[in-house]
């Protein structure tokens, strides 16, 4: 079990200073961490984290492990009631046992849910960080139900219960979770679960298909059964009969992710399109693409206002993956640069660059785009000046942020200004200069604390505006982004 993480503010500023004035075994609830947990302190100003607990409530919990100075407990009763706690929407949420594990806030209502992530954001920014925005952003929302176009489901023959499991994994549990239904799933998806153990019960291969991963374009449903040995005739038959049923497209995946192929060649392709920009980005389903293509679409449009590119400007997208951000950047500036530490994803992007570049009736065609493999978790001074200068950059890292990206552009700036111990300028960089504007989109508001940290105190620039991004509703996922500019 993992330990609880740093203390996030509920959903209004609340000391976490325990009353002294509630009956014996009382809790009051004053705030929520990053796992959705309850968070209170004892009279004797211990904190307990209470799963099943909102901000604000009055609660007794039964505490089931003990450090020096915290405590976990269960929820074991409600003495006063939030007034953001609502009925969650699947029946399979909650904290009993063999509860599915993949939702953690689905008691909350949603409003509240963005208001504990904007805190969330602002908390990390300021205690890891020291950083404060000038501006917070509006958080973007969009569908809190039928929202998750990829998942990795679970998939076990339990021979003792005589049947298949299909699904996300228990809370806190290496079990499958016994799902009948996910309304996070596309309707569709989410009709197909119990069709899908029984398909995989008739299978010769039942023993032998641990995982079945989705991936939903606008068009296509693709689904990727991870198989341990080979199929038979059979089982190949009844993918086959189970595909022209559901309308879904099957892909093998004997050993690694590389091994991924179609069941059957031809048929349309998976896709999904950015209508602001005119743009379709064709994708494998064990590329990386966004879950949810609703907020995708709001999320590149903003990034893009944010950035403000004009005609005659150099961008660089840090972490372009498939281009997700590099073919809309296209559309707008004079040339882009995109980097990306996979080459497939970098063949990837080219070939959906080929596929866009030609002008179309609601846009003129896409400016000159390079892309380029590299290591970005090991940028140094040197490697970002080889780059060439670039009036904006956009950067979208994983969830370990960018930190040798931002501590090179920091390296820099220490050196021109004469700082102590700063290391010599590389050669060529008298003439090199800083993006005038960068914006940050990230999965990990630790890590953008962090990086903003670097940006802000140490390569010359403030932090002009951050806001959440509601990508994951009903989970304690936090996404952000937020906007740097040159003192």
């Amino acid at each position: 079990m993992s330990e609880p993480k740093e203390l996030s503010p509920a959903l209004e500023p609340a000391e976490l200073s325990p009353p002294t004035d509630l009956p014996e075994g009382w809790l009051q609830v004053q705030a929520m961490d990053l796992d959705a947990q309850g968070v209170a302190r004892k009279p004797d100003g211990k904190v307990v984290f209470i799963d099943g607990a909102l901000p604000f409530e009055l609660v007794t919990a039964n505490t089931h492990r003990k450090k020096n100075n915290w405590e976990q407990a269960s929820l074991v009763a409600i003495h006063r009631e939030s007034s953001q706690r609502v009925r969650p929407g699947c029946p399979h949420f909650g904290l009993h046992a063999g509860a599915c594990g993949g939702c953690k806030m689905q008691h909350l209502h949603v409003g509240a849910q963005v208001a504990v992530k904007q805190r969330v954001l602002e908390d990390n920014l300021w205690h890891l960080g020291k950083v404060r925005p000038q501006t917070m952003l509006r958080p973007i929302e969009g569908p809190v139900w039928g929202y998750r176009y990829r998942a990795r489901l679970a998939v076990r023959h339990v021979i003792k219960k005589g049947t298949v499991l299909v699904g996300f994994h228990e809370r806190k549990s290496r079990y499958v979770a016994d799902m009948g239904q996910c309304p996070v799933l596309p309707p569709h998806v989410d009709a197909m679960l119990m069709p899908l153990r029984a398909l995989i019960a008739s299978l010769d291969a039942r023993d032998t298909c641990p995982q079945i991963e989705l991936a939903c374009g606008d068009e296509v449903t693709a689904l990727v059964l991870r198989h341990l040995e080979p199929l038979s005739a059979g089982d190949l038959a009844r993918l086959r009969a189970f595909a022209a049923e559901h309308q879904v497209q099957w892909w093998l995946q004997a050993k690694g992710p590389d091994t991924v192929k179609l069941l059957d060649e031809g048929g349309a392709q998976l896709s999904y399109a950015l209508p602001d920009f005119g743009i379709t980005m064709p994708f494998k389903p064990t590329d990386f693409t966004q879950v949810n293509p609703h907020i995708n679409r709001v999320l590149v449009t903003r990034a893009l206002r944010l950035l403000d590119v004009q005609p005659h400007e150099r961008v660089i997208d840090w972490f372009c993956g498939l281009g997700n951000f590099t073919l809309p950047l296209a559309t707008q500036a004079r040339e882009v640069l995109g980097i990306e530490g996979s080459e497939a994803l970098v063949a990837r992007s080219r070939e959906n660059y080929a596929l866009n570049k030609a002008p179309a009736l609601s846009r003129k065609g896409l400016s000159a785009t390079q892309f380029v493999a590299r290591n970005l978790f090991e940028m140094t001074p040197a490697m970002l000046v080889a780059d060439g200068v670039a009036d904006k950059w956009l950067v979208d890292p994983p969830r370990e942020g960018a930190f040798a990206l931002a501590k090179a552009l920091a390296d820099i700036e220490q050196a021109r200004r004469g700082a102590e111990d700063a290391a010599p300028l590389p050669a060529g960089a008298e003439g090199w200069t800083p993006p005038k504007r960068i914006v940050y989109v990230s999965c990990n508001p630790a890590t953008l604390a962090r990086d903003a940290g670097l940006l802000v105190h140490l390569a010359g620039y403030r932090c002009t505006a951050a806001g959440m991004v509601n990508m994951f509703p009903h989970t304690a996922h936090v996404e952000s982004m937020a906007v740097f500019e040159r003192d």
